[in-house]
Protein backbone atom coordinates (compact mmCIF):
# COMPACT_ATOMS: atom_id res chain seq x y z
CA UNK A 1 0.00 0.00 0.00
CA UNK A 2 1.34 3.61 -0.61
CA UNK A 3 2.59 5.55 1.71
CA UNK A 4 1.60 8.59 -0.61
CA UNK A 5 -1.71 10.48 0.41
CA UNK A 6 -3.37 13.80 -1.08
CA UNK A 7 -1.47 16.68 0.83
CA UNK A 8 -1.18 20.60 -0.22
CA UNK A 9 2.05 21.92 -0.85
CA UNK A 10 2.71 25.31 -0.51
CA UNK A 11 6.19 27.44 -1.62
CA UNK A 12 7.00 30.47 0.04
CA UNK A 13 6.56 32.56 -3.07
CA UNK A 14 5.82 31.12 -6.78
CA UNK A 15 3.46 27.31 -6.40
CA UNK A 16 0.93 25.60 -4.16
CA UNK A 17 0.27 21.89 -5.37
CA UNK A 18 -3.23 20.77 -5.21
CA UNK A 19 -3.88 17.12 -5.28
CA UNK A 20 -5.25 16.98 -8.98
CA UNK A 21 -9.50 16.76 -9.15
CA UNK A 22 -11.52 15.95 -11.72
CA UNK A 23 -12.97 19.50 -11.88
CA UNK A 24 -9.50 20.53 -12.78
CA UNK A 25 -9.70 19.49 -16.59
CA UNK A 26 -10.44 23.20 -18.40
CA UNK A 27 -7.72 24.65 -15.95
CA UNK A 28 -5.19 22.57 -17.25
CA UNK A 29 -6.50 22.60 -20.56
CA UNK A 30 -5.94 26.34 -20.39
CA UNK A 31 -2.43 25.59 -18.97
CA UNK A 32 -1.57 23.25 -21.92
CA UNK A 33 -3.02 25.77 -24.74
CA UNK A 34 -0.17 28.19 -23.61
CA UNK A 35 2.89 27.63 -26.38
CA UNK A 36 0.18 24.20 -27.77
CA UNK A 37 3.21 22.33 -25.56
CA UNK A 38 1.33 18.79 -26.56
CA UNK A 39 2.74 19.23 -30.00
CA UNK A 40 6.07 19.10 -28.40
CA UNK A 41 6.31 14.70 -29.23
CA UNK A 42 8.34 14.04 -26.22
CA UNK A 43 6.15 15.35 -23.67
CA UNK A 44 3.45 14.22 -21.27
CA UNK A 45 1.56 17.56 -21.77
CA UNK A 46 -2.03 16.75 -23.31
CA UNK A 47 -4.64 18.73 -25.87
CA UNK A 48 -7.89 19.78 -26.40
CA UNK A 49 -9.09 15.86 -26.91
CA UNK A 50 -7.42 14.40 -24.47
CA UNK A 51 -7.86 16.08 -21.13
CA UNK A 52 -10.62 14.08 -20.41
CA UNK A 53 -8.59 10.73 -20.52
CA UNK A 54 -5.38 12.55 -19.41
CA UNK A 55 -7.17 13.51 -16.25
CA UNK A 56 -8.78 10.30 -15.82
CA UNK A 57 -5.50 8.13 -16.23
CA UNK A 58 -3.89 10.23 -14.26
CA UNK A 59 -6.97 9.52 -11.31
CA UNK A 60 -6.80 5.88 -11.85
CA UNK A 61 -2.86 5.85 -11.66
CA UNK A 62 -3.29 7.20 -8.24
CA UNK A 63 -6.01 5.04 -6.82
CA UNK A 64 -4.36 1.77 -8.51
CA UNK A 65 -0.62 2.30 -8.48
CA UNK A 66 -0.73 4.70 -5.40
CA UNK A 67 0.51 8.18 -7.70
CA UNK A 68 -0.08 11.43 -6.59
CA UNK A 69 -0.37 13.70 -9.81
CA UNK A 70 -1.28 17.54 -8.85
CA UNK A 71 -2.11 20.56 -10.77
CA UNK A 72 0.59 23.19 -9.94
CA UNK A 73 -1.10 26.70 -9.29
CA UNK A 74 0.96 30.10 -9.51
CA UNK A 75 0.52 31.76 -6.04
CA UNK A 76 0.67 35.79 -7.56
CA UNK A 77 -2.67 34.98 -9.56
CA UNK A 78 -4.24 31.41 -8.61
CA UNK A 79 -4.21 30.72 -12.26
CA UNK A 80 -3.22 26.78 -12.99
CA UNK A 81 0.12 26.37 -15.10
CA UNK A 82 0.94 22.89 -15.44
CA UNK A 83 0.92 19.39 -13.50
CA UNK A 84 3.50 16.88 -11.38
CA UNK A 85 2.93 14.40 -9.74
CA UNK A 86 4.78 11.54 -7.41
CA UNK A 87 4.78 8.29 -9.37
CA UNK A 88 6.69 4.76 -9.11
CA UNK A 89 6.36 4.36 -5.09
CA UNK A 90 7.82 2.04 -4.09
CA UNK A 91 6.61 2.36 -0.30
CA UNK A 92 8.53 -0.98 0.32
CA UNK A 93 11.93 0.22 0.12
CA UNK A 94 10.61 3.79 0.86
CA UNK A 95 11.48 5.43 -3.05
CA UNK A 96 9.52 6.96 -5.34
CA UNK A 97 10.03 9.23 -8.64
CA UNK A 98 8.90 12.64 -9.63
CA UNK A 99 7.99 12.64 -12.69
CA UNK A 100 4.89 13.65 -15.46
CA UNK A 101 5.55 17.16 -15.33
CA UNK A 102 5.10 20.21 -17.83
CA UNK A 103 4.16 23.68 -17.52
CA UNK A 104 2.68 26.17 -20.00
CA UNK A 105 4.88 28.82 -21.54
CA UNK A 106 4.04 31.60 -19.47
CA UNK A 107 5.67 29.36 -16.47
CA UNK A 108 8.49 28.43 -18.10
CA UNK A 109 12.12 30.01 -16.81
CA UNK A 110 10.51 31.46 -14.00
CA UNK A 111 11.05 29.96 -10.79
CA UNK A 112 7.86 27.75 -10.46
CA UNK A 113 9.62 24.28 -11.42
CA UNK A 114 12.10 24.97 -8.54
CA UNK A 115 10.28 25.87 -5.89
CA UNK A 116 7.57 22.75 -7.22
CA UNK A 117 10.53 20.60 -6.65
CA UNK A 118 11.95 21.98 -3.56
CA UNK A 119 8.77 21.88 -1.63
CA UNK A 120 8.26 18.15 -3.36
CA UNK A 121 11.68 17.01 -2.31
CA UNK A 122 11.50 18.49 1.21
CA UNK A 123 8.25 16.45 1.97
CA UNK A 124 9.63 13.24 0.08
CA UNK A 125 12.58 13.46 2.46
CA UNK A 126 11.44 15.09 5.67
CA UNK A 127 8.25 13.89 6.03
CA UNK A 128 7.72 10.50 4.28
CA UNK A 129 11.37 9.69 4.50
CA UNK A 130 12.39 8.39 1.63
CA UNK A 131 15.70 7.34 0.96
CA UNK A 132 15.38 8.46 -2.67
CA UNK A 133 13.82 10.22 -5.21
CA UNK A 134 13.77 9.35 -8.53
CA UNK A 135 13.66 11.08 -12.30
CA UNK A 136 13.47 9.96 -15.45
CA UNK A 137 12.81 11.76 -19.00
CA UNK A 138 13.06 11.48 -22.45
CA UNK A 139 16.64 10.96 -24.43
CA UNK A 140 15.15 13.67 -26.92
CA UNK A 141 14.20 15.86 -23.68
CA UNK A 142 16.95 17.54 -23.69
CA UNK A 143 15.39 20.77 -22.02
CA UNK A 144 14.01 18.25 -19.21
CA UNK A 145 17.40 16.79 -19.00
CA UNK A 146 19.32 20.40 -18.52
CA UNK A 147 16.79 21.23 -15.58
CA UNK A 148 16.68 17.95 -13.44
CA UNK A 149 20.60 17.97 -13.54
CA UNK A 150 20.48 21.50 -12.56
CA UNK A 151 18.25 20.88 -9.57
CA UNK A 152 21.31 18.53 -8.16
CA UNK A 153 20.19 14.92 -9.01
CA UNK A 154 22.66 12.87 -10.78
CA UNK A 155 22.20 10.82 -13.71
CA UNK A 156 22.44 6.97 -12.65
CA UNK A 157 21.83 5.22 -16.18
CA UNK A 158 19.68 5.31 -19.45
CA UNK A 159 17.46 2.76 -19.66
CA UNK A 160 17.40 1.50 -23.87
CA UNK A 161 14.21 1.13 -25.43
CA UNK A 162 12.54 1.82 -22.15
CA UNK A 163 8.68 2.29 -23.52
CA UNK A 164 6.77 2.06 -26.14
CA UNK A 165 5.54 5.75 -27.20
CA UNK A 166 2.03 6.69 -28.28
CA UNK A 167 3.40 7.19 -31.85
CA UNK A 168 5.36 3.86 -32.24
CA UNK A 169 8.66 4.93 -31.66
CA UNK A 170 11.03 3.51 -28.80
CA UNK A 171 11.64 5.89 -25.74
CA UNK A 172 15.45 5.82 -24.14
CA UNK A 173 14.91 6.86 -20.73
CA UNK A 174 17.27 9.00 -18.81
CA UNK A 175 17.26 7.70 -14.94
CA UNK A 176 18.72 10.74 -12.78
CA UNK A 177 18.17 10.63 -8.66
CA UNK A 178 18.49 12.26 -5.26
CA UNK A 179 19.49 10.23 -2.64
CA UNK A 180 18.60 11.03 1.47
CA UNK A 181 22.44 11.80 2.26
CA UNK A 182 23.03 14.37 -0.24
CA UNK A 183 19.15 15.81 0.57
CA UNK A 184 20.50 18.86 2.46
CA UNK A 185 23.46 19.89 0.10
CA UNK A 186 20.56 19.52 -2.54
CA UNK A 187 18.01 21.86 -0.38
CA UNK A 188 20.54 24.23 0.31
CA UNK A 189 21.23 24.47 -3.34
CA UNK A 190 17.68 25.21 -4.70
CA UNK A 191 16.76 27.67 -2.00
CA UNK A 192 19.84 29.87 -3.38
CA UNK A 193 18.85 29.29 -6.93
CA UNK A 194 15.23 30.73 -5.74
CA UNK A 195 17.03 33.77 -3.87
CA UNK A 196 19.27 34.84 -7.19
CA UNK A 197 17.94 37.79 -8.75
CA UNK A 198 15.67 37.12 -11.84
CA UNK A 199 13.15 39.45 -13.53
CA UNK A 200 9.53 39.42 -12.49
CA UNK A 201 9.98 37.23 -9.11
CA UNK A 202 7.42 38.28 -7.01
CA UNK A 203 8.04 39.81 -3.68
CA UNK A 204 9.73 38.01 -0.96
CA UNK A 205 7.09 36.95 1.55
Amino acid sequence: MSFVHPVTLTGRNWVVLEPLRQEHEQELLEAAQDGEIWQLWYTTATGPDAIFSYVNDALKARDEEGEMPFVVRRKSDGKVVGSTRYMNVDAKNRRLGIGGTWYGKAAQRTGINTEAKLIMLKHAFETLDCIAVEFRTHWFNFDSRAAIARLGAKQDGVLRNHQLAPNGTLRDTVVFSIIASEWPTVKAHLRWLLNKPRAGVPARS
